[in-house]
């Protein structure tokens, strides 16, 4: 879920009852993994739909666990909700509250949130196979390191390809047929 999980337990107290809370729910997750966030879908989704877990939460980090929820919910899965924009920025300003990092993907989910198309969950296996595609020609390109020259690239690549995007830029070809 973009590194929000990630990013909210990095910012927990290791030593308080959300933290200890976490721990007691994946006793099979190294502790190591634990205190760095590292959760998978599945693991996410035990601790959204656990009723207990806000329980163990202090004042800030239950407030950021409830934007974060529903940000998952009216968000982030298939359709967005009306009010996305407010239920975003409220998900950045409780996390920063409790002390969590911004990472490049919410940096890069808040400053284009317009971008996003109302069905993103809806998907065709054919735009599944271009996106994978695409990320394999990224990952030999940038020799297999994720980092943020990936993400702008293959950003820019999306735009390109965009068919009705109005560039700023115009090509420096020269045409010797006039557009019919």
């Amino acid at each position: 879920m973009l590194g929000i999980m990630k990013q909210f337990v990095k910012a927990l107290n290791k030593d308080g009852d959300c933290f200890k809370y976490i721990c007691t729910n994946f006793p099979g997750t190294t502790i190591e993994k634990l205190k760095a966030g590292i959760f998978d879908g599945p693991q996410i989704s035990i601790i959204i739909n656990d009723c207990d877990s806000p329980n163990s939460m202090n004042e800030k980090e239950s407030c950021a666990w409830s934007a974060f929820v529903e940000t998952v919910k009216n968000f982030l899965r298939n359709r967005k909700a009306v009010n996305y924009k407010g239920i975003v920025a409220k998900l950045l300003s409780t996390l920063q509250d409790t002390g969590a990092n911004m990472s490049i993907k919410l940096h890069f989910l808040y400053s284009h949130l317009d971008r996003f198309p109302e069905n993103r969950g809806d998907l065709s296996d054919e735009q599944g196979e271009r996106f994978h595609q695409d990320i394999s020609e990224m990952e030999v390109r940038h020799q297999g390191r994720w980092d943020a020259a990936m993400l702008a690239d293959y950003c820019w690549l999306i735009k390109r390809d965009d068919a009705f995007a109005i560039h700023s830029r115009r090509s420096l070809k020269r045409k010797f047929m006039a557009d019919i």
